[in-house]
Formats: C-alpha cells, sequence, structure tokens
C-alpha cells in the first residue's frame, strides 16, 4: 500500500515525522533561491525536484515546493475578486523585530526577528488594528505568490460548515448520513455535524506515519491523483475512502485532529449546497473579502478538492480573512460571515475533550469548528498547519498574525516553543502602544 503513494504529499510527510531529531542545515543555509532549485533551462539534474519521486516534498527541495504547489500536483481554482478588491493600509513599525521573549522551556530570551530564522519562516505579515505594521518576505516567496496553507485549509472548510450551521442549512445535531446517505456504514454515519466540526468523532484511523499499516496510507492511496498500479483494488478517490472509514469508541468523548474529519465535513459541505469546496470557499468568502490572487485547491483523480490541506494563497489575501474573522465577519464594507459564527468560534470548543487528546504542550486549548482556540489572556484563537502555517487572531491586541514557513519538521510541536511566545509578546508590545 505505501508505495501507491510514492508520489503523494502523506508520504512526504511520513519522511518528516520520521526525521525527528536530525540536524538540518539553518534557514539562511537552505534559502531555496540560493540552492538553485529548478533553474536554468534546463535546470541540472541535481536541482530537479520532482513529485514523481518524492523530492518536491522533502527539506531542503521543500522550501521550493510550498511555493509551487500547482506545479507538481493537479488543482482547481478558487476565484479572487474581480471588482472591490481590497487594500490594506501600511504603517511599518521596525520596532517589532527587536521585542524579545522566552522560549518556551528555555531561559535565553530571543528577539523576534531571531524567531523567524529559527522557523524557518518564508513569509511574516501582522495586522494591528487592520493596518500592515510588519509585513516581510524570504526565499522563494514573493509579494504576488501564493505558499501551500497545509492544514490552514481545515480552517476554512471548517468555517464554511459552521456557516452553514448559522444559516440552518445544516443541524448540527443530525448525523452525517442525514446529508450523505454512502456514510451509513462508516464512522461518520452516526456522528453529528458538530462533532465532525470539533473533531470528537470516534475512528479506526491512525495518521502515525511511522507505520505501515495506519489507515493513513489507504487515505493517501485513494488521493493519489496518479495512475495506480494495475494490482490495486482500493478506494479510487477521498469520498470512496471515507465510505470505509470504521467507528472505534464513542463520539463526542475527547478531541482526535484526524485529517478525514474535515474531508467529510467538505463532502457533507458540498452535498448540501452543490458546489464544490473551492467553488463555495471563492464565492462566500474569497471574492466577498476582496482578495487580489486566485488561490487553489490539490485535487484527486476525481477532481475532489483535498479539504483537509491542500489550500494555497497569497499571504495579504489570507490576511484579509483573519481580519475579517477579528471584526466578527465583517470586511470590506460587507457583512460575510454571520456574528453568530464567528462568536462561536471565539468561545472555543470543550477544553475538557481536549485535554484528554494528545497535545498535553497546549495546555486549556481547545478546539471548535476547526479552529484552534489557546483560551489564554487574550483569547487568542487560530488555524494552524503544518511545517509552521498559522492566522492568529488576537482580538485583545487587535492583532492579527500570517505565518507562512517551510520548517524541515511538520510538527508544530517543533516550532510552537519559539513562535506562541513570540506571538504573545508582540501581542503586549501592541497593546502597550
Amino acid at each position: 500500500m505505501k508505495k501507491l503513494v510514492f508520489n503523494y504529499l502523506f508520504l512526504i510527510l511520513a519522511i518528516h515525522y520520521n526525521m525527528q531529531g536530525q540536524d538540518y542545515i539553518n534557514s539562511e543555509e537552505s534559502n531555496p533561491v540560493k540552492m538553485g532549485w529548478m533553474q536554468g533551462f534546463p535546470p541540472s539534474q541535481d536541482k530537479v525536484v520532482s513529485a514523481i519521486n518524492g523530492s518536491f516534498f522533502k527539506f531542503p527541495a521543500l522550501r521550493y515546493s510550498v511555493c509551487h504547489m500547482r506545479e507538481f500536483m493537479p488543482t482547481t481554482e478558487v476565484k479572487s475578486a474581480t471588482a472591490n478588491r481590497y487594500t490594506f493600509k501600511v504603517r511599518l513599525d521596525n520596532a517589532i523585530d527587536k521585542v524579545t521573549f522566552l522560549p518556551t522551556n528555555s531561559s535565553k530570551p530571543m528577539t523576534w526577528q531571531e524567531s523567524l530564522a529559527k522557523n524557518y519562516t518564508d513569509g511574516m505579515l501582522i495586522l494591528h488594528k487592520g493596518r500592515i505594521v510588519y509585513e516581510k518576505y524570504f526565499g522563494e516567496l514573493k509579494p504576488d505568490g501564493l505558499h501551500a496553507a497545509m492544514s490552514v485549509s481545515k480552517t476554512f472548510t471548517g468555517t464554511l460548515g459552521g456557516l452553514l450551521v448559522a444559516e440552518g442549512v445544516l443541524d448540527e445535531n443530525k448525523t452525517g448520513a442525514d446529508y450523505v446517505p454512502e456514510l451509513k456504514g462508516s464512522a461518520f454515519g452516526d456522528a453529528t455535524i458538530r462533532q465532525i466540526l470539533d473533531m470528537t468523532t470516534a475512528l479506526k484511523y491512525s495518521e502515525d506515519y511511522s507505520n505501515p499499516k495506519a489507515e493513513i496510507w489507504a487515505f493517501s492511496a485513494a488521493g493519489n491523483p496518479f495512475p495506480k498500479p494495475k494490482s490495486y483494488t482500493g478506494p479510487n478517490n477521498y469520498y470512496d475512502y471515507l465510505k470505509t472509514v470504521q467507528k472505534e469508541g464513542t463520539h463526542g468523548e475527547l478531541f482526535g485532529y484526524k485529517t478525514v474529519n474535515t474531508d467529510v465535513m467538505g463532502w457533507i459541505v458540498s452535498k448540501v449546497t452543490g458546489k464544490s469546496i473551492p467553488e463555495l470557499l471563492s464565492e462566500r468568502i474569497w471574492k466577498p473579502l476582496g482578495t487580489h490572487f486566485d488561490g487553489y485547491f490539490q485535487i484527486d483523480g476525481a477532481g475532489i478538492a483535498f479539504a483537509g490541506g491542500g489550500f494555497s494563497a497569497n499571504m495579504r489575501d489570507m490576511a484579509m480573512f483573519g481580519e475579517m474573522v477579528r471584526n466578527k465577519g465583517k470586511f470590506n464594507k460587507k457583512q460575510i460571515l454571520p456574528v453568530s459564527l464567528i462568536e462561536d468560534i471565539m468561545r472555543g470548543g470543550s477544553p475538557e475533550a481536549f485535554s484528554k487528546s494528545v497535545y498535553a504542550s497546549l495546555k486549556h486549548w481547545s478546539y471548535r469548528n476547526m479552529w484552534w482556540h489557546t483560551h489564554n489572556e487574550h483569547g487568542a484563537f487560530a488555524a494552524r498547519g503544518v511545517h509552521g502555517q498559522t492566522i492568529y487572531i488576537d482580538p485583545a491586541a487587535e492583532m492579527v498574525i500570517v505565518r507562512f514557513a517551510s520548517h524541515p519538521e511538520a510538527k508544530n510541536s517543533k516550532i510552537d516553543p519559539t513562535s506562541l511566545p513570540a506571538y504573545h509578546a508582540v501581542a503586549k508590545y501592541l497593546i502597550s502602544k
């Protein structure tokens, strides 16, 4: 089964999860421009990165690929606005680079500027009261470029699901099978919409990339957009795989962060609206925001968008989304999302269910509508993705941070110690101004 996904994203994630503790060349040394990936006509063989052999998502080539995902995988567009495009006001504050903080479990202070290199940052943007106060690009990312959002994609799908609940199109107490009859024999058949949105489903599904028998490999094989061997008899797309997921335990008891929850929510949303996730995202959020650049989703062989991790977007456009949420759904002179939905997101989910999960380092956090909530003193909440992607919203500081990154290791636990304290330090600095 593992050989079937040699050219798909999850195989490379597996590589990263199994390379923990290794020493990597630093941010400056791994700069994709300096390394010369895909430069020349043609590039030299040792500078070619490819989806076929998996090199496109293996560090340090990863630092190039995250800005060029549509060149490696089939994709479908998320159309941007063609009129009423929004433009941020800019008032840069160079003093932010000198803000200091204490990394988690460390006695040595670090500056904000030092943290960017430490976390292999590709792009960083900070909004304060709706103005850009900090904006920097590194390596392959340019102001008009797009970057892979990884699991920040989940937040967009969850927000669309929450929107349909707020509008009464979905009843959060009804089950997956109520809306998608094909799910009747699966674990999602009797899981409620709320349980799916908050990932408190009980699934016999492992995303342990070190285990070749983990269910993640079957999901990946189903979503592999490239030709499969003649011997392959498994599901041929994401939806076909979702029908096979079995239940293990009782729904609603504990938080379990599993990508298939997002992809099944994507199916439910599409089923009730008659539109794909990229289409609906464009119509209900991306165009109304006044975005400047078309985003795109990776798709499987059946054209189904990878709702759980396949989105790529422009950094300023992502900041528009974050600012709209901070302003309780209002942006670009229109109410894009209901206030009730944003307030529900801002309250967070069940800390008790979260505390039973494997995320012991994120004390007192919760998860709601596929948003992570810190429950810290500022009520900060975030969208998060592997290798360092985030949209971090601090209501008390009137601050939104968007970061794109290409850290060698996928796990946020490797990045959080020098990111979360840094975000909070900048928030306190902005409040003091």
